[in-house]
């Protein structure tokens, strides 16, 4: 027997938390935080100490699957995979034209970097536009409103160094994100409130990170844009904001102010169901503290007016000076990508939505954050030319994630090829005509490039620290398996229809196939680190000549922040004159869980033992008035559709607000409670953001009742 312990990645979420990783005669066998990690310091949560379940899972999809005449998936060999996708690719190509094909990248699909390079250099091959991903359907909101408001060259003041940070519809102690930094959230956070920070939460549950608070205003879902209008006219009347940074910095300014006035403090709190004090003591305290910053989550995200949301945060933010000045540090400037300019002056706008590619339906253009995917399954159903008929998934399940659950599925069963790449026969793939079954996790090699590549998505998103890691292949698959890294599918097609793929201009080698460190070292080949110094470290390293001192803007530099943009100004407007219905019975909220992350860890023993099922939360009265005790099956309907579910009381929730996780369940031909599935009372077509095409995915008006089943 032999017996080590290796520095790897988790690759369960986006915060690639470093491990310890035990092997024994070439399996994994425990996983722990690594200690001598500089950035994570040993942290890791209940999904990451459990990853390796899923490597060895009876599930796991080894070999190709085809659909065959029966309507059952086989097990096929690689080679006749890829002939047979390629033949039906070619066919359809042919016939209907590259527009025809499209691609779903999923959550999972992003942590490999060789596979989001050969991905788009497929598409590119093709000629197809049609590149979809979770990003428009979770928080699209956060690069569009940047796009809008512009982005700051040095970079947003660091958690580390505030002394107040507001938390809008997020849970980060949880879900990683939002807020506070994902790399050991709760230390971090013990930290700076033991230092003095403040932290104010906007939140209709009272989450784990609302406990932590000094300030947490428990709001009726869906009304977050307008308390956030509320907390900038309260700045701005009581002079609380900086006077010199808005003159030199910003436009927009008169804009502002005279759309933010309707939303005064009383108003705001009787229809949001905070108290107005509350209010006004939230506003006050974020902005006489001297450095800070406030961000939005999922929840706020998902709810009506995401893209205004974070615009109005991101004016917040500016209205108090939450930018790094000429002459203050800038802790990092990106290890792999170059993050930051490192000037203090606003970067060069760049277009937020309404331009490329036009969608056939809604009137959907392409945003700062992708096509919108809510639009992919009447892409799919809509008759005419450009209509798809053939769709890639990878590393996703749209069938749990995406709004509208009937139309999605009704639009799956009417491609003439649906091609899936999952590591288990998700609700999706097994809808397939043909599934791959990918290399992942400890199988191949990994580098930290995710955080650094989000930073757009948010003001803490990011290394807080110049840090960078690198993990080889640490465990070899099975002999008799056929496993392969997911960008090779694409390749190896590639080849069957003689297709070059080239991406950002380097073309690959479509004679001798590249490995996944090849593709990984072409890249980074431009980043300020270069790949053989972070290899070099196995436990990661923070490389402090990254770090650096933000310098002035040349005097004739001509562009400035955005405060007062014209679109964002007219939606604040018409919500502004919109009367609000208080009528409503329930309001349903998104939420998120230890033990999974979005569609991903449902049926890994570990997890599944603690949450075997997915549990609607529901305040005591509320299931008082409505007579349903705990545990007593529920029926939930909007006006789009209904699912089953369980009961679980919960204090933390605010009466009138019932929540239940995104992303259940993993099977398309069974509704059990234990999948109560939140898309299938997700309306896609009446209720959307007009800049970004979300749906509604949270503060939905439902109603519960006890389930007759």
């Amino acid at each position: 027997m032999t017996s080590k312990i290796e520095k790897g990645i988790c690759r369960f979420c986006h915060a690639f938390c470093a491990l310890d990783v035990h092997i024994k005669d070439g399996k994994v066998t425990h996983l722990i935080g690594d200690k001598n990690n500089p950035v994570y310091q040993g942290y890791s949560c209940i999904k990451g100490r459990n990853f390796h379940e899923w490597h060895y899972s009876g599930s796991r999809i080894t070999s190709p699957m085809r659909r065959n005449d029966s309507g059952q998936l086989e097990e096929i060999s690689l080679n006749e995979a890829y002939t047979d996708v390629a033949d039906k690719l070619q066919s359809i190509l042919a016939e209907h034209g590259p527009r025809s094909v499209a691609m779903y990248s999923g959550t999972f699909s992003h942590f490999c970097v060789a596979g989001v390079m050969t991905r788009h250099a497929f598409m590119d091959a093709i000629g197809s536009p049609m590149r979809f991903s979770n990003a428009t359907i979770d928080q699209p909101g956060k690069p569009i409103a940047m796009a809008l408001h512009r982005r700051w060259g040095a970079g947003p003041q660091a958690f580390a160094d505030s002394d107040v940070c507001m938390i809008v519809g997020a849970n980060p102690l949880v879900s990683m994100w939002g807020g506070i930094p994902a790399f050991n959230p709760a230390r971090r956070l013990h930290q700076a409130r033991k230092r003095g920070m403040k932290l104010i939460v906007i939140d209709p549950r009272k989450t784990e990170s609302a406990q932590k608070a000094d300030i947490h205003l428990q709001c009726l879902p869906g009304f977050d844009t307008e308390i956030i209008a509320a907390m900038i006219r309260i700045i701005i009347h009581e002079q609380l904001y900086d006077k010199d940074f808005v003159k030199l910095e910003t436009e927009g300014f008169d804009e502002l102010r005279q759309h933010v006035e309707r939303f005064t403090p009383d108003t705001v709190a009787e229809i949001a169901g905070i108290d107005s004090e509350d209010l006004v003591a939230a506003a006050r305290l974020f902005a006489s503290s001297n450095s800070g910053n406030a961000t939005g989550g999922t929840g706020s995200n998902m709810s009506p007016n995401g893209t205004l949301l974070e615009y109005l945060l991101l004016c917040l933010n500016t209205l108090c000076g939450r930018w790094v000045k000429a002459g203050e540090p800038v802790r990092n400037l990106g290890v792999l990508f170059r993050m930051f300019s490192g000037n203090a002056r606003a970067e060069k706008p760049l277009p937020g939505f309404g331009f490329g590619e036009k969608l056939r339906i809604r009137d959907l253009r392409d945003t700062a954050a992708g096509l919108p995917t809510a639009g992919l399954p009447d892409e799919i159903l809509t008759p005419g030319p450009g209509q798809v008929k053939a769709l890639f998934v990878v590393g996703g399940n749209p069938l749990t994630a995406f709004p509208n659950r009937e139309k999605v599925k009704k639009a799956f069963e009417s491609l003439e090829l649906l091609v899936v790449i999952d590591p288990q026969l998700s609700a999706t793939a097994e809808m397939a005509n043909y599934v791959f079954g990918p290399k992942f996790g400890f199988e191949m090699p990994a580098i930290s490039f995710a955080n650094e590549g989000m930073v757009t998505y948010g003001l803490s998103i990011g290394f807080q620290e110049p840090y960078a890691q690198y993990q080889p292949a640490l465990i070899d698959v099975a002999e008799d398996s056929q496993l392969v890294e997911d960008w090779r599918v694409f390749y190896e097609i590639a080849r069957h229809m003689k297709l070059p793929l080239s991406y950002r201009g380097t073309p690959y080698d479509m004679q001798t196939s590249p490995t996944t460190d090849d593709l990984i070292a072409a890249f980074v080949r431009r980043s300020p680190v270069p790949f053989d110094d972070i290899k070099a470290q196995a436990s990661g390293q923070i490389f402090a000549h990254r770090s650096a001192t933000a310098v002035p803007k040349e005097p004739d530099w001509p562009h400035y922040l955005q405060i007062g943009d014209e679109s964002m100004m007219a939606e604040l407007a018409r919500i502004a004159a919109n009367k609000k219905d208080r009528a409503i019975d329930l309001l349903l909220v998104s939420r998120r869980e230890h033990e999974v992350y979005n569609s991903v860890g449902h049926s890994l023993p570990a997890l599944q033992k603690k949450r075997p099922y997915n549990p609607v939360y529901l305040h005591p009265s509320d299931a008082e008035r409505l007579q349903i005790e705990n545990g007593a099956c529920v029926e939930i309907h909007s006006d789009t559709g209904m699912v089953t579910g369980i009961v679980t009381m919960a204090d933390d929730v605010r009466p009138g607000v019932v929540s239940v996780s995104h992303g259940f369940p993993n099977s398309a031909v069974t509704s059990s409670f234990s999948g109560t599935s939140v898309s299938t009372l997700i309306d896609d077509e009446t209720h959307f953001d007009p800049f970004s095409g979300m749906p509604r995915m949270s503060a939905i008006p439902v109603t519960v009742t006890r389930s007759s089943v």
